[in-house]
């Protein structure tokens, strides 16, 4: 009765809400409820050996010498310790032909050589000495790595149809416009996660100074690989979006520990000449 009459009779909005938050704490004996606007807990940690680098994990302790043991152990760990920093630029290519039937017909459109060009020039204005290109071997990230590396003369190049586009693995929340065959994401993941294990990770520790690297792919193979590097669930990767052309940036540090500096910048780039295809 109380409770009608104050709804009834009690004018104010706040007081309604005051008697709503009574009675809710009075069906709850007396205990608060959690703020729905609350972000919910997690439990999930760094796994610090996700690249299996880790120098402990290394060493086989079963062969550590009984006597010299804590000298012998920490003789191997410092052999297995990376000391250098990568850094990692991912860039998506170009926009390309959608109306070729086949990969070697899907070449750069006008637009996509010129967008190619201000990759490149953003690129080199960063000043970075970069050690290496590897690319995906489909025609438009073929074509993309032509135009970038005309940049960077004496640059290294190298080729992997490990980074070709597919299907990495079934996407969170499922999306209605994309939805390839279940052998597709079979077939393309396990490639894709074998691209990240063979690209991704701490330096070796014979590597003395900072690398700065250029991998030109594709859209799918990126966000994959970020979230992989991040430990975030790669169900998200069709959660974000990359324009062509655009610049991801990862930075692996000697510890495994993994910063992601850049995702699918395309700032430098007039208005009209961004695309997403």
């Amino acid at each position: 009765m109380f409770f009608r009459r104050a709804l009834l009779v009690g004018g104010s909005a706040a007081a309604t809400a005051a008697l709503l938050a009574a009675v809710a704490v009075g069906k709850n004996g007396g205990k608060s409820e959690p703020d729905s606007l609350t972000p919910p807990l997690t439990t999930a940690k760094w796994d610090r050996n996700w690249d299996r680098r880790e120098p402990m994990s290394m060493v086989n302790l079963q062969k550590i010498n009984g006597e010299t043991g804590e000298e012998e152990l920490n003789a191997k760990l410092t052999k297995h310790k990376a000391k250098a920093t990568r850094h990692i630029f991912l860039i998506r290519h170009s926009q390309y032909r959608l109306d070729g039937k086949t990969d070697e017909e899907r070449v750069l459109t006008s637009l996509g050589r010129e967008q190619a060009e201000l990759t490149a020039r953003r690129l080199a204005s960063l000043g970075l000495k970069y050690t290496h290109i590897v690319h995906s071997s489909m025609t438009r990230a073929k074509e993309t790595t032509e135009i970038i590396s005309k940049f960077f003369p004496g640059v290294k190049k190298s080729s992997s149809d490990l980074l070709r586009e597919g299907a990495p693995i079934r996407p969170d929340p499922p999306v209605c416009h994309w939805k390839p065959d279940v052998e597709q994401y079979y077939e393309d993941g396990a490639r894709i996660e074998a691209a990240f294990r063979n690209l991704i990770h701490r330096a070796d520790p014979k590597q003395e100074e900072d690398s700065y690297e250029i991998i030109v792919c594709h859209a799918n193979v990126i966000r994959y690989m970020v979230c992989r590097a991040l430990q975030i669930p790669p169900e998200a990767w069709l959660r974000m979006s990359l324009n062509n052309g655009s610049i991801s940036y990862l930075v692996i540090r000697p510890t495994g520990n993994v910063c992601l500096r850049l995702l699918g910048d395309s700032g430098f780039m007039p208005p009209e000449k961004i695309t997403r295809t």
